[in-house]
């Protein structure tokens, strides 16, 4: 069992950043599969960015070039610099360690883009 505790949400302005932070309680190298996930209010909970354990990473359009995934394994914590924010990157943002069906969900951290 692995427990996943999010940090970094907050309020910020349009163009601002934010760095989200989520630390396991345990080991993450041996999970293939990670990624941060967001749902807005209404809507299904989407994949933002995912990264494997050989560190590819991969990106929702609306994203690419103004977020960046990352895991640090010595430290068992993964991260999401999000850079350039937007009204619309407004949600509850979830980290997952190894996979969105039989992996494990921190509780998630909201972040709101607004003036």
């Amino acid at each position: 069992q692995v427990q996943l505790v999010e940090s970094g949400g907050g309020l910020v302005q349009p163009g601002g950043s934010l760095r989200l932070s989520c630390a396991a309680s345990g080991s993450i190298a041996r999970f293939y599969a990670a990624g941060w996930y967001r749902q807005r209010p209404g809507e299904q909970r989407e994949l933002v960015a995912g990264i494997t354990s050989g560190d590819s990473t991969n990106y929702e359009d609306s994203v690419k070039g103004r977020f960046t995934i990352s895991r640090d394994n010595a430290k068992n914590t993964m991260y999401l610099q999000m850079n350039s924010l937007k009204p619309e990157d407004t949600a509850v943002y979830y980290c997952n360690i190894g996979g969105p069906i039989t992996g494990y969900w921190g509780q998630g951290t909201q972040v709101t883009v607004s003036s």
